[in-house]
């Protein structure tokens, strides 16, 4: 079989058209084996004086190999998801979950890493190798090593059983999307739509071989008809069936139902915490990230909430006035998007629609590499002949100064068995082999985009456009990352709660006039975005900045209090109730279960910690005003943030490298003023 595996071959970019579910768990456990019996072998010549390249390289040497292998299955099980290989995948995940409990609990190599840090060598390490160590030390301690033998089994019990839950959650959510459709047949029930929302429909009912057009809950599908739709009924019943995936209300209730799951999950995340000394999880998720205490976070949010609310009831009330104008007495959660919408355009003669025409996936693309490629002294260029999951994929290089730096995939449309939302994963980290040889980075960036329909190219929207962005932003701090231990390297070792710094710094050149130049085109006579345009887009870049505010406010609360409670007698429900009379001016319907798809926190790493994406806006909007001072496309600030936060990725603490950058410590203010929510701007 190991001949046969790809898994288990040499590759540079994997060879994703010839993975098969079967070679996942025979690739995964030859690899186990060997590194079990490699480690063993490591802390024997390691033992007594340790070293740098003995230990910590060669650790680094058997995290790349598994990393080669399941990066991939990993990669393949979100964006090509079938029965086979989700088995597969979740076959693996107890295997995987033991082994680094093994690696988090191993007394000799713990030992080993403190042996290195008290070593007289260590003080002629580099700054990002004494934060690699340090970081490491702290990781054991996490994982358990100082518990006694009973309680360092229950954790490694906890941790397999959540990694499983994970994956459960994250395929429950999307059995429950592709679980309802909605198949039309009389146009006129579609009245509203954009024709590009109806090609589209029309192309999925084909694909399925029916006549008319086919509704989804896919993000596209959903945002078209909420957005578009004049039917109030047909807005409630998508909606409906949306805000109730995966749990026991709504048109699919009780199929695929999270409610479970994340009673299981909170309850061993408190027990793991508790094992760890922590009185609550949100403790533990901060153990690891720049926020110093459950208070401050909580201050903090709370302090945005108040300052955002009056501004949200402004906006509520402009909008229910507006709607009652129209007929709609009583605007529910379905009319939001809807006459929002119709508000932007009456305000500013604007919509998503007309300035969709303006972004051809193309000229966003060729612009947004104009951009870094001023900001940062880089080029980037589109590669082919490589081997990738769909058809769509594509493949570029970042070179500087013709030296290779790293390359990137795109996997940008929305589509069947495809995990929804957007998101950036190292798919291989930049580091130097002990014998010297430098691996550089690559990336997988992925996104859910309204794909191309009848002919013409793929139109964003706007609010697309700065998701693109945004994930480029992470994208460009895993590639041009300077740190070579992979430790610290790209994203590595970066505290959570900055890691979106140069995701939303990315997005403020959507914004600018000068960026919006290089990223907008009309997809027929290539004529740039017209300057009224533009104008009423800026004019409008704040519309409903408040009700935005406030939405993001109650996601951070609700996750951050439902962490830092769990066990007080509450629901989950109750928790996030308890958020929304605190934090919100629209209540949705009771049957709303937002939660059961909150994937963010119950399958993706932001447990305790989706205050980050609020948190980091600060850092980013204060980072930008530095270019409002000197210059947006000015190089030297470009490469003054390039050497400062990208280039450096986890070596230092992040305050340590915005001060580096700004000179000071971070200030609200400029987030503020760029929401439009400061006083002045008011």
């Amino acid at each position: 079989m190991t001949a046969n595996n790809p898994l288990l071959q040499a590759f540079d970019l994997p060879p994703y058209s010839a993975i098969r579910p079967e070679h996942v768990e025979p690739a995964v456990d030859s690899i186990l084996a060997d590194s079990r019996a490699a480690m063993a072998r490591l802390l024997e010549q390691q033992a007594g004086t340790p070293t740098w390249d003995g230990l910590v390289l060669a650790l680094d040497e058997l995290g790349a190999r598994l990393s080669q292998a399941w990066s991939p299955v990993s990669h393949l099980n979100a964006v090509c998801n079938s029965p086979e290989l989700r088995a597969a995948y979740e076959a693996c995940l107890p295997k995987l979950s033991e082994y680094w409990t093994e690696i988090g609990q191993n007394q000799p190599l713990f030992q080993a890493y403190q042996a290195l840090a008290s070593s007289p060598a260590a003080a002629g390490f580099d700054v990002a190798q004494k934060t690699i160590l340090e970081h490491a030390l702290r990781d054991f301690r996490l994982s358990g090593i100082d518990l006694p033998a009973e309680q360092q089994k229950r954790y490694g019990e906890i941790q397999m059983k959540l990694s499983e839950l994970g994956s459960t959650f994250s395929n429950q959510l999307l059995d429950a999307t592709q679980a309802w459709t909605k198949h039309v047949t009389d146009e006129a029930a579609l009245d509203g739509l954009t024709d590009s929302a109806k090609a589209q429909m029309k192309q999925a009912a084909e694909a399925k071989e029916l006549d008319g057009w086919l509704i989804s809950l896919e993000f596209p599908s959903y945002f078209a008809v909420m957005t578009y739709a004049n039917d109030r009924a047909l807005r409630e019943e998508l909606y409906a069936a949306y805000c109730t995936r995966a749990s026991d209300q709504g048109p699919n209730a009780g199929q695929h139902d999270n409610g479970p799951v994340m009673l299981e999950i909170l309850a061993l995340r408190q027990e793991l915490a508790k094992l760890l000394g922590f009185a609550n999880y949100a403790e533990l998720s901060l153990a690891s990230k720049m926020a110093e205490s459950t208070d401050q976070v909580l201050h903090f949010l709370r302090d945005l909430g108040t300052r955002g609310k009056p501004f949200a009831e402004q906006d509520l009330r402009e909008l229910q006035a507006f709607a009652a104008e129209q007929g709609c007495l009583e605007l529910q959660s379905w009319d939001v998007g809807y006459y929002s919408e119709k508000l932007r355009e009456q305000r500013y003669s604007i919509s998503q629609e007309i300035l969709r025409a303006y972004f051809p996936i193309d000229k966003v693309l060729s612009g947004l590499f104009a951009i870094v490629e001023k900001l940062y002294g880089i080029q980037i260029k589109e590669l082919s002949g490589f081997d990738a999951w769909h058809p769509d994929v594509r493949l570029f290089e970042i070179t500087e100064n013709g030296a290779h730096v790293g390359r990137f995939f795109f996997d940008l449309y929305a589509r069947a068995n495809k995990r929804g939302g957007a998101w950036m994963d190292g798919a291989r980290d930049k580091r130097r082999t002990a014998d010297g040889t430098l691996i550089s980075p690559v990336a997988n960036l992925v996104c859910n985009f309204t794909p191309a329909v009848g002919g013409k190219p793929a139109l964003l929207t706007h609010d697309e456009v700065t998701t693109l962005f945004h994930e480029f932003g992470h994208g460009l701090h895993h590639l041009l990352t300077r740190v070579e231990h992979a430790g610290a390297s790209g994203i590595n070792g970066v505290a959570w709660d900055a890691v979106e710094l140069p995701s939303q710094f990315m997005e403020n050149w959507c914004w600018e006039p000068d960026g919006l130049a290089l990223i907008s085109g009309h997809y027929e006579s290539g004529e740039p975005l017209p300057q009224d345009l533009l104008d009423k887009m800026l004019a409008a870049k704040n519309f409903q900045s408040g009700l935005m505010m406030v939405r993001q406010i109650e996601f951070s609360l609700f996750d951050f209090e439902l962490h830092a409670t769990h066990g007080d007698g509450r629901s989950v429900l109750d928790v996030l109730e308890g958020i929304r009379s605190e934090v919100s001016v629209l209540r949705p319907p009771a049957y709303n279960r937002f939660p059961n798809s909150f994937a963010h926190i119950f399958a993706g790493g932001y447990a305790a910690g989706y205050y980050s994406y609020k948190w980091a806006e600060v850092l980013s909007a204060d980072a930008f005003s530095k270019f409002e001072e000197e210059g947006v496309f000015n190089s030297e600030t470009g490469r003054a943030f390039r050497e400062a936060i990208l280039a450096r990725g986890g070596s230092q603490a992040p305050m340590v490298l915005f001060v580096d950058f700004r000179g000071r410590e971070p200030s609200i203010d400029a987030l503020l003023r760029h929401l439009g929510l400061s006083q002045e701007a008011a």
